[in-house]
């Protein structure tokens, strides 16, 4: 079957699969009361990971499909500081106990659009009011254009082990089209400072489906790319939704490569990292080094998946700190109020800021399993994986039935049990987990709320 054939049967609107259920499917029957219930329940032994979202950029790139805004003044970002400090201290104050933490991730937004000092402070203070495991994996997003000499002093101070370069494409026109110029040099730059500073990890993010983007282009960026020697490569396909971000409909919708053309940078990217790179690819859409603890952790059936993408932190409680930041517990999902005055107000008035969530039920626990090892190992033994949760095969096995298709399209090998996707079907895996997301059949197709399959 050719590219254009397996995009006209299998591409359409899917979701990430970050989480599952995934987040269009929270609601407002999940707030602060039972968050805080979530909490207290946890062992005090449980290690936890900490997300802060922040909000901010210092420009307007088109593409965005993050929460955040462009914020020129220091008055709102110090603003948002406070909130989140207040935020820390209602978090530490509900476990009562420093609790142990695996692993911090700053997003956003561009959390450099921070001032240093706030930065350097919010960090200070959770160590002050956590246990910050020695190991600890503190990670964070940096736009590369937007690194002032001055950031560097607080970044140093933050103890960073890996970083998150944006890159996107080098191509110029591509950059003009999409708001965001970017030299290769000033990516170089900032990879080589972040070095210099103790970090031992560069992380890459790419970009296919953008405007103006051509099969070569993508080549070319992701030969730059492997210059920069990044310990690990993120290469996302491009989520087209004017619907739900509006100044993405600044971008010339004709400029933009479509169908087969998007499988085909996709796979040109993937063939680069891989084979001139050495790169490992781990999941849909990741690749690392084979000593990388990313690929190891593919390797071994350790890899997880959550609202950063692929990650290796096993901790059982990711906390959501910040404007529309997500929490994932034992007991289910938060998001906090994504707007952020409201956010702020609510969290000076002493409380939790969760706007919606869903309580995981027994179904939700067993269906995300087989969804996240779909995600992350490519393969799942259906009938072994619902022993394991106690429940039975039957439906799972009925859902899995299109499967005999997908096998026939060389995209998996099954046989009637276990799936395994094949690195044909890889750029498709998202497909194959969705025949197991209940939620996805009962929602209303006419209010699209998922970006293209591929």
């Amino acid at each position: 079957m050719t590219d254009p054939d397996l995009i006209a049967r299998y591409d359409g609107r899917l979701p990430r699969y970050t989480s599952y259920p995934t987040a269009p499917h929270f609601h407002g029957g999940v707030g602060a009361a039972e968050y805080a219930e979530w909490l207290s329940a946890l062992p005090p032994e449980a290690a936890i990971s900490l997300y802060l979202h922040v909000p901010f950029c210092d420009r307007l790139c088109l593409y965005c499909g993050c929460h955040t805004t462009v914020a020129h003044h220091e008055r709102p970002k110090r603003l948002y500081a406070q909130a989140l400090a207040r935020e820390i201290g209602l978090l530490a104050n509900a476990l009562g106990r420093k609790a142990l933490v695996t692993q911090i991730h700053w997003g956003g937004g561009t959390p450099t659009a921070l001032p240093g000092d706030c930065l350097e402070g919010l960090m200070n203070l959770i160590r002050e009011r956590f246990r910050v495991a020695p190991g600890a994996e503190i990670a964070i997003e940096i736009d590369p254009a937007a690194l002032p000499a001055e950031k560097l002093d607080a970044l140093a101070g933050m103890g960073l082990t890996r970083a998150s370069l944006g890159v996107q494409d080098f191509e110029e026109r591509v950059q003009k089209t999409i708001g965001r110029m970017q030299s290769f040099d000033e990516t170089l730059d900032a990879a080589i400072m972040l070095r210099k500073l103790g970090v031992r990890s560069i992380n890459l993010d790419l970009i296919y489906g953008l405007p103006h983007q051509t099969e070569a282009s993508v080549v070319h960026t992701a030969r730059q790319a492997l210059e920069l020697e990044p310990d690990r490569a993120a290469v996302f396909g491009y989520a087209h939704v004017p619907w739900m971000k509006k100044h993405q409909a600044l971008i010339p919708e004709a400029a933009l490569p479509v169908g087969a053309a998007r499988l085909q940078q996709e796979a040109a990217i993937r063939k680069v990292l891989a084979e001139e790179g050495g790169l490992v690819p781990v999941g849909l859409d990741h690749y690392a080094r084979p000593e990388d603890e990313m690929a190891k952790a593919a390797q071994t059936g350790k890899l997880q998946r959550g609202f950063q993408g692929y990650t290796t932190d096993l901790a059982p409680v990711l906390i959501g700190l910040g404007a529309s930041a997500i929490g994932a517990l034992p007991q289910g999902y938060v998001q906090n109020q994504p707007n952020i005055p409201a956010y702020e107000a609510v969290v000076a008035q002493g409380h939790f800021p969760v706007s919606r969530g869903i309580v995981l039920r027994d179904e939700d626990r067993l269906r995300r399993a087989v969804i996240e090892r779909i995600m992350c190992d490519l393969a799942v033994d259906i009938p072994a994986m619902a022993r394991a949760f106690g429940a039975g095969e039957q439906v799972l096995l009925a859902d899995a039935a299109p499967l005999s298709g997908f096998a026939e399209d060389g995209l998996v090998d099954w046989d009637g049990r276990r799936v395994t996707v094949t690195e044909r079907g890889r750029p498709f895996v998202r497909n194959v987990a969705a025949l197991f997301d209940a939620y996805l059949r009962q929602a209303d197709n006419t209010k699209p709320c998922h970006a293209s399959a591929v």
